[in-house]
């Protein structure tokens, strides 16, 4: 079982989800939760670059191809291990859902705040209470820097996401849509454009947009 990787970037992330290591001859394609891609894509990542994530190995009977999901640390690893035991939420769906820093979700999760989970992509209502019913007290180690009062740098920045995801779903609430298809819009709008994030009017046009393009 592969349980972690050191090697070149072979090929840039292909969109939010994969990138392509080179490990002694062998290129391995790992995906990326997007919260995972948005870390690597500050770092600049080149063709070439030396690149290191801890791997989660899944592998089946029914699903015999193996997926290799990456992180930056052994403590994202054990959380997306921890996610992944909530009824309905398996490797694939999680890895979509990730679209936030472990310790935002963990505090989602411990505050039972289901409007924040149910921002992530395939998480409904239900599935967020199976979430918090599932996990609530047993993600205090993602927690910790909460807990101890050291605010992670780029929390204020997601904040003003969740923030404007918040203000984009009340929005299409008023229009008509209904609160599920609103955060599906969202999601749909930011999943290979996440700057769309920072900019409320940018992305309701972009959500009209699309469903226009669908219309027609």
């Amino acid at each position: 079982m592969i349980s972690f990787l050191k090697g070149s970037l072979r090929k840039l992330p292909l969109g939010n989800s994969k990138l392509e290591i080179f490990v002694s001859g062998v290129g391995y394609e790992v995906l990326l939760p997007v919260f995972v891609f948005e870390s690597l894509h500050v770092k600049q990542l080149e063709l070439g670059d030396e690149i290191e994530l801890e791997i989660y190995y899944h592998s089946t009977e029914r699903s015999p191809k193996p997926i290799l999901v990456g992180f930056n640390s052994i403590q994202e690893k054990n959380f997306f291990e921890q996610i992944i035991q909530v009824e309905g939420v398996g490797p694939q769906k999680a890895v979509g859902a990730l679209i936030f820093p472990i310790h935002v979700i963990a505090r989602a999760i411990e505050t039972e705040d289901v409007h924040t989970l149910t921002q992530m992509p395939g998480i409904g209502a239900r599935a967020a209470q199976k979430m918090i019913a599932t996990l609530k007290g047993k993600v205090a180690d993602s927690t910790s820097s909460l807990i101890e009062g050291r605010i992670e740098k780029s929390d204020t920045d997601i904040d003003k996401k969740l923030n404007l995801r918040k203000e984009a779903s009340t929005i299409l609430v008023n229009l008509g849509y209904k609160e599920q298809e609103a955060i599906r819009s969202i999601n749909d709008a930011t999943e290979n454009n996440s700057d769309l994030e920072n900019d409320l009017e940018t992305l309701i046009r972009e959500i009209f947009k699309k469903k226009q393009d669908i219309n027609n």
